[in-house]
């Protein structure tokens, strides 16, 4: 990410004095997409930059802010910008105190590390936090990376955070499971059936929520679900838990907006129930 935000700030004219990168990807990455900017310590970065992107993961970032306080790198009325989701500005105390400008800017992207990264945040929403003074400041770097900024309250960060891995991670998850089962089931070019497919479900729920719901979990069809749940036993026992999860949680949305059946759903949810009336030969009951 970090290579990413600063090459798009280098589009809007700021001017990259500095990077740093502890794996090789992330050194060849910082080479990539920003060609001749120096790749040096942490702390080289602070005393350079007078805005410093902090694009570290989330477990690590608490440890780095102290650290960098510690020695001394912090200098004040610098602008120090992390890009997790989890956290707001609160988990940059240690270096306000040393006289630091804190904000949060998280994109709401997937990343790949290439220059791809950088036509993706055109439009991109920003989860910002930040304190009522430097809001005008957030608000400013994020248009100026091409993105939408989206205030969220520090209280609510975690919140944020979990709804955007609930959506794009567990996707990831998904998509990946149902182009193995397409394979298994003898499907030369899965992504491409999965295409059209998927692309028209996404536009549907966001333009329509829950009314998008479709299929035998929303129809109630327990005969349907009984026999999708014996084959995944058969054939990808490791999904089995996952397929039922998630549709429990799609008959209970389709149950709350009445698009499944009352009178449908005491069967589908005895199937439902850790698999109970799942016959092991797949037949329905």
């Amino acid at each position: 990410m970090g290579p990413a935000l600063a090459a798009s700030l280098q589009l809007a004219g700021h001017r990259p004095v500095a990077v740093s990168g502890i794996s090789d990807a992330s050194r060849r990455r910082a080479e990539q997409m920003l060609p001749g900017v120096p790749l040096v310590q942490p702390a080289e970065v602070l005393r350079r930059a007078d805005l410093v992107l902090l694009t570290v993961p989330d477990d690590t970032l608490p440890g780095l802010v102290a650290g960098l306080a510690e020695t001394g790198a912090v200098r004040p009325g610098q602008l120090l910008v992390h890009t997790s989701g989890r956290y707001g500005t609160k988990v940059l105390d240690p270096a306000l105190r040393a006289g630091a400008l804190p904000l949060a800017l998280h994109p709401a992207m997937t990343f790949t590390g290439t220059p791809v990264d950088v036509q993706r945040l055109a439009g991109c929403s920003f989860g910002v936090t930040a304190p009522e003074e430097l809001r005008t400041a957030a608000e400013a770097l994020v248009i100026e990376m091409g993105g939408e900024p989206e205030w969220i309250a520090e209280e609510m960060r975690p919140l944020y955070h979990a709804a955007l891995a609930l959506g794009a991670n567990h996707l990831v998850t998904l998509v990946a499971q149902s182009m193995e089962l397409l394979r298994c089931a003898g499907v030369e070019a899965p992504d491409r059936m999965l295409g059209p497919l998927l692309g028209a479900a996404l536009d549907n729920a966001l333009r329509s929520g829950d009314a998008a719901l479709t299929g035998p979990v929303a129809r109630g069809d327990a005969g349907t679900v009984a026999a999708h749940v014996a084959e995944l036993r058969r054939h990808a026992p490791q999904t089995v838990a996952g397929y039922l999860a998630m549709a429990r949680a799609t008959a209970d949305r389709a149950l709350a907006h009445g698009l499944l059946k009352p009178e449908l759903a005491e069967d589908l949810l005895g199937v439902l129930a850790g698999g109970a009336g799942v016959p092991e030969n797949g037949e329905d009951r």
